[in-house]
């Protein structure tokens, strides 16, 4: 069960000042990242990775609606992800597993990127908060069934055949990624 902190995937949808979009670079995860303690209960996991959106956005009015400022920032949360030493056997078993668990960034990393454009691209009325939150959350579950589909199809990392695909997927997904451009909002 390598998964994202999804119940604590928490975002403050707060009206606060940013500066148009703003989106922290793409990263490959190393074994600092996972600073916090395995779970006394585990069940078996290795890995755990903890993620956190924190969605902010100002709102301006215009003549054909409401146009947002988003500041939607990706952390990955060391001090709640982990990895139990103990059951690294091996570097190639640390290799396999942090594979696995920036899988999980990945998916983190993506919706990030899908809530910046789709918000971007969107017009909102004067009910613009329940619009975004709609938005939002219309893609937060997109994105944990994902994490679920990438969970149960590699086993958790064990089925390596279907690991190496999803790892293909990410790579295609994230290289040709369209670049977040200053002129999202349309300006």
């Amino acid at each position: 069960m390598f998964k994202i902190f999804r119940a604590g995937f928490a975002f403050a949808l707060l009206l606060i000042a940013s500066t148009g979009l703003f989106a922290q670079p793409f990263r490959q995860l190393t074994i600092n990242d996972f600073r916090g303690s395995p779970r006394a209960n585990n069940r078996g996991v290795v890995a755990y990775t903890n993620c956190t959106i924190d969605f902010r956005f100002q709102a301006t009015r215009g003549n054909d609606g409401y146009r947002l400022n988003f500041n939607v920032r990706l952390n990955m949360n060391t001090d709640r992800s982990w990895i139990d030493h103990s059951r690294i056997t091996s570097p190639q078993v640390l290799a396999e597993i942090l594979k696995h668990e920036q899988g999980h960034y990945n998916i983190a990393y993506l919706e990030q990127q899908e809530v910046l454009r789709t918000m971007g691209r969107t017009r909102f009325t004067g009910n613009y908060q329940n619009e975004a939150m709609a938005i939002f959350n219309r893609i937060d579950a997109k994105y944990k069934q994902l994490n679920v589909d990438y969970d149960e199809d590699t086993a958790h990392s064990t089925n390596r055949q279907q690991q190496h695909s999803w790892d293909v997927y990410f790579d295609k997904r994230i290289d040709y990624m369209p670049p977040l451009t200053a002129n999202l909002n349309g300006d």
